[in-house]
């Protein structure tokens, strides 16, 4: 297949995309490469995704709020299936800076959306993500739960992005696949997400915040269990069959969760780094940000009994993983 992947240079994009060009499909990949985090870091990934597949790798820098732009770029290329993972990312970052959520996140689906409409192509995988959420109590989060009051804009966007999927999967009967993911952590991650923050920290020697004063729980996943069930899920488009699907849809549109299965206390991955970076960690205990929720707990049901998907990574063995990659990367 010629799959098009936006975010191509984030985290999950240029992980994904690597294991679709190693088991022989092209990628098409558009990014806006813009200064969220270190442009330098997106770079550097795209590198690695040119020096080991050339060829049937094709980039596009381009934004994909600019609905002019992306069709000039991508024009002239084939396309079968759409993974879109592109989007601003951060729920503190939303609360300084909403404007670029709107653009990106709503104005960008929408692109992506009537790209794959007017192309009639067989699937669109995008990215949701488990702060939908937002204030919900019941744990674990099943896709089941109504999840009408999020706790940030950015979740909100989230979620209006699933709500303009099942549109056009009535409108147009295009089949969707909405993954709502939780905490990704992993090599070549995230310089704004927590396991970078700490790693950095605690090998510096400065203290790190334990928000909530520590009592944190997240479903932490890692990378290589986050791509498997993104290809599990690019393989297996949702049927126009009338049933009722993961997220309670009738229509060709799935919504599944990817998690670890599993609710870890932020101390506990405190240590696992401690013991990593090999020093202990000088903690400054703080109140809870706004935006932010104590506690996530993905129930995975839906998509290990529709896909077979199980996570396989525990944070025993994926924190250690990161820490070493971290070093690596920087030198240490």
């Amino acid at each position: 297949m010629r799959i098009l992947v936006t975010g191509v240079a984030g985290f999950i994009g240029s992980t994904l995309s690597h294991r679709l060009l190693e088991r022989g499909d092209e990628v098409v990949g558009i990014d806006n490469l813009n200064d969220y985090y270190q442009v330098s870091l997106k770079q550097d990934r795209l590198d690695r995704l040119v020096a080991a597949h050339g060829g049937r790798f094709a980039f596009h820098q381009v934004d994909f709020a600019d609905l002019a732009a992306l069709n000039r770029a991508l024009e002239a290329e084939r396309i079968d299936r759409v993974v879109h993972l592109g989007a601003q990312a951060g729920v503190r970052y939303s609360i300084e800076n909403p404007h670029a959520y709107v653009q990106s996140n709503l104005v960008g689906h929408v692109n992506l959306l009537e790209l794959a409409r007017h192309r009639g192509l067989d699937h669109m995988v995008y990215a949701s993500s488990s702060s939908v959420y937002g204030g919900n109590t019941k744990l674990p989060f099943a896709v089941e739960d109504r999840c009408d009051h999020p706790v940030s804009l950015y979740a909100a966007t989230k979620k209006a992005d699933e709500l303009m999927s099942e549109t056009y999967a009535h409108l147009y009967r295009l089949p969707l696949t909405g993954l709502r993911f939780f905490t990704v952590y992993g090599p070549w991650g995230r310089p704004d997400m927590m396991m970078w923050i700490f790693t950095k920290a605690i090998l510096a020697g400065k203290p790190i915040p334990a928000f909530n004063n520590g009592e944190m729980f997240r479903d932490f996943t890692y990378i290589d269990d986050i791509v498997a069930g993104v290809i599990a899920c690019l393989d297996n488009p949702p049927p126009d069959d009338g049933q009722a699907k993961a997220g309670g849809s009738v229509k060709p549109h799935r919504l599944y969760n990817i998690g670890n299965n599993c609710s870890e206390h932020l101390m506990k991955v405190v240590g696992l780094l401690e013991e990593a970076c090999g020093r202990k960690a000088e903690i400054d205990f703080q109140p809870i940000q706004p935006g932010d929720v104590p506690a996530t707990y993905a129930d995975i049901t839906a998509i290990q009994s529709d896909l077979g998907y199980a996570p396989t990574t525990s944070i025993d063995v994926g924190v250690p993983n990161f820490v070493r990659w971290y070093k690596d990367y920087h030198g240490h």
